[in-house]
């Protein structure tokens, strides 16, 4: 697990640099940083699980408080890769990335990680005590993300960057069925996004491309004619 999620941060930091250009650098070492928080997270978890002597996924024979404290654990690392409030930031600067980038990053990879481990966590641990103190946290950041990426984008004029806000909404409406129970729901809804987001980004590059290499929202006008 620590390979495939150190990895993928990884090199999402090298495709965000792409342009090695120093908005693009800064982009990149931001992306990195957030993402070393939920790695050290997860070693603390695997550290802590080794002291118990249990090398399960998530320990779940241990003591109450053990098990509390790495559910805790996992539901703030996954946090960090899904770009939720208070690590919210990363996810729109990483649109410096070549759009093809963009979409992969934020459809299918980097952000639905936090969301896939966190459908295994609540499908094991969801009738625990402690398993209702993580989804009331979920709900919390979930509706705190989505009531900031939705004024956020209600004033911004980046193309891509409303688009990069429109993906922490939808992540925090997967995150809101998911602290409710519907995991199948949430899941669905991961994979669905995943196809319209990618498309999404697809089809507002080749506008950015049309209007002169322009994110500028007002830039853009007569689609129906240049595009019918």
């Amino acid at each position: 697990m620590v390979l495939g999620w150190d990895g993928l941060g990884l090199i999402s930091f090298v495709l965000v640099i792409y342009y090695q250009r120093d908005k693009a650098l800064g982009a990149g070492l931001v992306t990195a940083l957030i993402n070393r928080v939920g790695d050290v997270l997860m070693l603390a978890r695997i550290s802590l699980l080794r002291e118990s002597g249990y090398w399960e996924l998530w320990g779940l024979s241990l003591e109450e408080g053990v098990v509390g404290l790495v559910l805790v654990m996992v539901a703030v690392l996954s946090i960090t890769k899904r770009a939720q409030i208070p690590f919210s930031y990363w996810l729109p600067a990483a649109i410096i990335a070549p759009t093809p980038v963009s979409a992969l990053v934020h459809s299918s990879t980097l952000v639905t990680a936090g969301v896939y481990l966190m459908v295994r966590l609540l499908i094991g641990v969801g009738e625990l005590q402690v398993g209702g103190f993580v989804r009331s946290l979920l709900l919390v950041v979930s509706l705190l993300t989505n009531v900031m990426a939705g004024i956020s984008a209600c004033f911004e004029v980046d193309l891509k960057k409303i688009v990069a806000l429109s993906t922490l909404r939808q992540l925090g409406i997967i995150v809101m069925a998911l602290a409710m129970g519907y995991y199948s729901l949430a899941f669905f809804h991961l994979i669905t996004h995943a196809l319209f987001k990618s498309l999404m980004f697809i089809r507002v590059g080749r506008v950015i491309h049309l209007f002169g290499d322009s994110q500028d929202l007002r830039d853009v006008g007569g689609l129906w004619e240049r595009m019918p």
